[in-house]
């Protein structure tokens, strides 16, 4: 099931995303490090850790909406915290608020190691 979600976003199967469990409580995805995901000096890009970020915080909020809805992301909020040079990055996502007309998710991102890497918090509408 986790992977037929990644497939209902192209942009994030292109990238590289993966999910591996999801549930409306939490779910877990990684991107791997790769040079072709950099910016100068071999970081880890932004954009590549915001894309993993609201990827999985989509598929969070999609889980918790009502039958027949749909969702989009409407507001985004990252703090980055350190680099990635190497390995890879898990992303775990979880509901702060489920609402009728939007639901908040945060997502921590950490290193291979486990150090925190960065942490969003998106809105997202619910579309009916």
């Amino acid at each position: 099931m986790a992977t037929d979600l990644v497939a209902l976003m192209p942009f994030a199967a292109s990238l590289g995303i993966e999910v591996s469990a999801a549930d409306k409580d939490e779910v877990r995805g990684r991107l791997e490090w790769t040079a072709e995901r950099c910016t100068a000096g071999g970081v880890l890009h932004g954009g590549a850790l915001m894309s993993l970020a609201d990827s999985v915080g989509a598929i969070c909020a999609f889980l918790n909406l009502p039958e027949g809805a749909n969702t989009a992301t409407i507001e985004s909020k990252t703090n980055f915290f350190r680099a990635v040079r190497d390995g890879h990055v898990d992303a775990v996502a979880r509901p702060l608020h489920v609402g009728r007309t939007s639901i908040v998710v945060q997502t921590e991102l950490a290193d291979a190691d486990g150090r925190a890497v960065a942490v969003v918090i998106q809105t997202q509408a619910v579309l009916t």
